[in-house]
């Protein structure tokens, strides 16, 4: 058996762990560690085993239980497929990681690609696509544009909302799932696969094609799947033209700190970083609005959207 998979190998610690799971769900997750430990007894070597007895430990209240749980679960899935170093950042064991891992954010976005559209429209509110298309409108005074590079395309429902003013749209994105999603709408001239969160040269977003070659960069709802932001930014000033434009969001730290990672494992980050982040490139931050960007919980989550222009 494969370390990071769902399953253990073994029947009796399969059914331990299916009644934990249950025992959690009923709000016994004291009674569901007790179990899930049971059944690691008979698998130790059970990656995804120790992720979820760190989880039920957490909830019952034992923190020093839980980061034992995580540690096991990275020692047997170094890759961490599961985002348990970022676990760890949230109980105080570690810094908080510069970057979620790459293997973590493409598993969880293939797994989400098949509901994504209905689960973020229809019952998270999510709003991002069409405000951040607002604000370059407004920006811009509906100006079309040539090249439109969507980075982080997703399923492509920011690229719905820009293909009408645009002659050229590519779009990347970490998930082959999702960019499957995007690629069966047939709005984007060009979709590949690329990671943020390297070096440009290493990210997939350049390759045999040029550099300068975009008008308009995108990152909607991007950005909070990466803390430092350095390589983000380094990648749409080389895909970017003189004089062009950055459009982009992120969820507001509201606060003068740099960024955080928050107990949803997604990054947020304050005005101020942005700020400095374009001033780094040369970018001339010219509009931005504070938003509701989409329900979390049943709680609003703020944003700020933001639009930079690259020096002529």
């Amino acid at each position: 058996m494969t370390l990071n998979q769902l399953s253990s190998g073994d029947l009796i610690a399969d059914r331990r762990a299916d009644y934990a799971k249950m025992l959690a769900e009923a709000g016994e997750p004291q009674s569901a560690a007790e179990l899930m430990a049971q059944a690691l007894e008979r698998a130790p070597d059970w990656a995804a085993g120790w992720f979820r007895l760190a989880d039920y430990e957490e909830k019952s209240g034992r923190k020093e239980a839980a980061i034992d749980a995580l540690r096991n679960t990275l020692r047997l899935n170094p890759d961490d497929v599961f985002g348990a170093s970022l676990k760890l950042a949230l109980l105080g064991a570690t810094e908080t990681p510069e970057q979620p891992p790459s293997v973590y954010v493409e598993r969880l976005f293939d797994d989400y690609a098949e509901r994504f559209d209905k689960a973020l429209v229809e019952k998270l509110d999510y709003s991002v696509p069409e405000k951040l298309a607002a604000l370059i409108d407004r920006a811009t005074d509906g100006r079309h544009f040539h090249y439109v590079t969507d980075l982080g395309c997703g399923t492509g429902l920011f690229g719905e909302r820009i293909r009408h003013r645009c002659n050229y749209l590519e779009g990347f994105d970490l998930s082959a799932n999702m960019l499957a999603k995007a690629e069966a709408k047939a709005i984007y001239d060009r979709l590949a696969q690329a990671d943020l969160s390297l070096a440009p040269e290493n990210s997939g977003a350049f390759g045999e094609l040029p550099t300068a070659r975009a008008d308009l960069v995108s990152a909607a709802d991007v950005l909070m799947y990466l803390g430092n932001l350095e390589s983000v930014f380094v990648i749409a000033d080389r895909l970017l033209v003189p004089g062009g434009l950055f459009a982009f969001s992120v969820e507001d730290a509201a606060t003068n700190e740099g960024y955080m990672l928050r107990p949803s494992l997604r990054y947020a980050h304050s005005e101020a970083y942005i700020a400095d982040a374009c001033a780094g490139r040369g970018f001339s931050l010219i509009g931005s609005e504070c938003t509701v960007i989409r329900m979390d919980a049943g709680r609003p989550v703020a944003g700020v959207l933001f639009l930079a222009r690259k020096p002529a």
